[in-house]
């Protein structure tokens, strides 16, 4: 072996199936990949975004220009973009809106940095130089955002209606601003430090179809969308005692399969009192609670709603767990999975209603601060979408009311902090101020972006945005709908701080991962194009990103 390794043989370590793309090519190949996934939604940025229509497996149908659920939904089999993904996760998580333009800024730094490798670059001075940029874009836009007071309500539903403008809860976005001001007001405290902390777990979303979404309403408490189990029960309860229970009211069945043979009529009518004395028991317990309303989250025997309703409880069977959760929030009640050590503290205290016309129950409690904003549409598709706008806008009106930040939106941070970071480069040694340029540069895809999708010339909005700016007009932005350079806080196109940074951050944490490789080693092989394997080697590029770009491609 020695001599053959001698004369130049290389020794074979990896196996028949594995596919390695080295160097440059990897460079390209996940440049190509992240770029892909960020162009796939770029068309969706903006009050003039268009939507799109994701078709899954199993043929179930969604709607939608929310950045996250689109890459969520598209059937991506790509390491490089699974990465890119998780950028729009990230900013879903932490900022609950802006993962559009997290995920665009991503693939825009990627294909600058592309241009820098070009240039013979090395990959670790590009990774540094927008490391720089990036702490320093934040540290503008904090210097840039405005400082807000938690009772502005005229801003609060500024920074609503911007982030639904564009969404399928753009056309009633007036009224549903409002409705999310009012929700998030009711779901927040104050700490000892007198900061607002709002805690979105008392707000619950229940949808509905078959109205309009001007009609959506925000109801104080809990809304139930089910009926009574039984017609001779109470449809309603006023200063009622409420159970909640999350075990089934129903014959215990036996844990290991029984056979039992039955000789004589009378063996069969012992098992049959038997059940009935075991339900008769269980409907005693309830009653021995004091309880006027039970809410189960499991099953309730037909045998038991005809006791319930004979002692006048209203019983309702099968309430999802988040519900009972939350009533458990409303009513200041605990949750019970033995009746048999229930007793009359574990009971909630409160009101139960009925909307015959929506068949809904509307619970609510004492000294609650739960609310529920019950949203509704036309149909599946139409509420479906209008609650990720609505959740999208609860996010960042929260996330303004804790942080107390806003900045200008319609392209104007974007383009404000690029001018800054531009004078910040000419203060950087060595080839990452090339980084750092191209960094102020890809910020400016937003406003081209915008500019695009709305019909109008990105490059001439871009000259004019940047001319304003250079004049000291920090707010100047586009006003998509007039077509003109404005100042855009003003007129009511206002986003979260928290949320441009983190965008920031995300973006530029996720394209220095992905320039930091040189050598991907894959067990398998690396295109999401399983045809297209012949084409390049093992270890050859051209394999691999043909499949790649076809496989991207076709995901588009």
């Amino acid at each position: 072996m020695s001599q053959r390794m001698q004369q130049g043989q290389p020794m074979i370590v990896m196996s028949e199936d594995s596919q390695r793309v080295k160097d440059r090519d990897a460079q390209d190949y996940n440049i190509a990949a992240a770029r892909a996934v960020a162009e796939s939604v770029r068309s969706t940025l903006g009050p003039k975004g268009m939507d799109k229509m994701l078709v899954d497996s199993m043929g179930d149908v969604t709607i939608t220009n929310d950045g996250v659920t689109i890459l969520q939904e598209m059937d991506i089999d790509n390491p490089t973009a699974e990465m890119i993904i998780e950028v729009a996760e990230t900013q879903e998580d932490e900022a609950g809106d802006g993962t559009t333009t997290a995920v665009a800024i991503a693939g825009e730094l990627l294909k600058n940095a592309e241009d820098l490798l070009e240039q013979d670059i090395h990959p670790t001075a590009i990774i540094k130089g927008f490391h720089l940029a990036s702490e320093q874009a934040r540290e503008e836009v904090d210097d840039i955002a405005e400082d807000v007071d938690a009772s502005d309500e005229e801003l609060l539903r500024s920074v609503a209606e911007t982030s639904m403008t564009g969404k399928g809860a753009e056309l009633n976005k007036e009224h549903l601003s409002q409705l999310i001001v009012d929700a998030v007001r009711q779901v927040t405290v104050e700490n000892g430090d007198g900061e607002s902390v709002v805690d979105l777990e008392f707000l619950k979303i229940e949808t509905q179809t078959g109205r309009s979404a001007g009609d959506s309403d925000l109801l104080e408490g809990a809304v139930i969308d089910k009926d009574p189990v039984h017609d001779n029960m109470p449809s309603e309860a006023t200063d009622a005692d409420v159970l909640l229970l999350d075990s089934a009211v129903e014959v215990e069945e036996t844990d290991v399969d029984t056979e039992v043979n039955v000789t004589d009529p009378s063996q069969l009518q012992q098992f049959l009192d038997r059940e009935e004395d075991q339900l008769k028991e269980k409907v005693q317990q309830i009653v021995d609670t004091g309880a006027d309303v039970v809410f189960c989250q499991k099953g309730i025997d037909d045998l038991a709603q005809h006791y319930l309703a004979k002692e006048g409880i209203l019983a309702v069977r099968r309430a999802k767990k988040s519900d009972i959760e939350f009533l458990k929030e409303v009513l200041n009640a605990n949750v019970v999975s033995d009746l048999s050590s229930a007793g009359a503290d574990d009971l909630g205290h409160g009101d139960v209603t009925r909307d015959d016309a929506d068949e809904l129950f509307y619970v609510t409690g004492d000294d609650s601060h739960g609310a529920t904003l019950l949203l509704r549409g036309s149909t599946d598709h139409v509420v479906d979408e209008l609650e990720r706008g609505v959740n999208d806008a609860l996010d960042v009106v929260a996330q303004t009311v804790s942080d107390g930040r806003v900045v200008a939106g319609g392209g104007a941070i974007e383009v404000e902090v690029a001018r800054r970071l531009r004078d910040f480069a000419d203060g950087v040694s060595g080839r990452e101020q090339l980084a750092v340029e191209a960094y102020a540069d890809s910020l400016e895809l937003v406003p081209r972006v915008l500019a695009g999708n709305a019909g109008l010339d990105s490059i001439d909005t871009l000259v004019d945005l940047r001319a304003a700016h250079e004049d000291g007009q920090q707010r100047a932005g586009l006003n998509v709908f007039s077509s003109e350079v404005e100042d855009t806080l003003d007129a009511g196109v206002v986003e979260p701080a928290h949320a441009k940074e983190q965008a920031l951050s995300s973006a530029t944490e996720a394209a220095n991962l992905v320039l930091k490789i040189d050598d991907i080693i894959s067990a398998g092989e690396l295109s999401t194009d399983k045809g297209d394997d012949e084409q390049g080697g093992p270890g050859g590029a051209p394999g691999g990103m043909g499949g790649m770009g076809g496989g991207m491609g076709g995901m588009m």
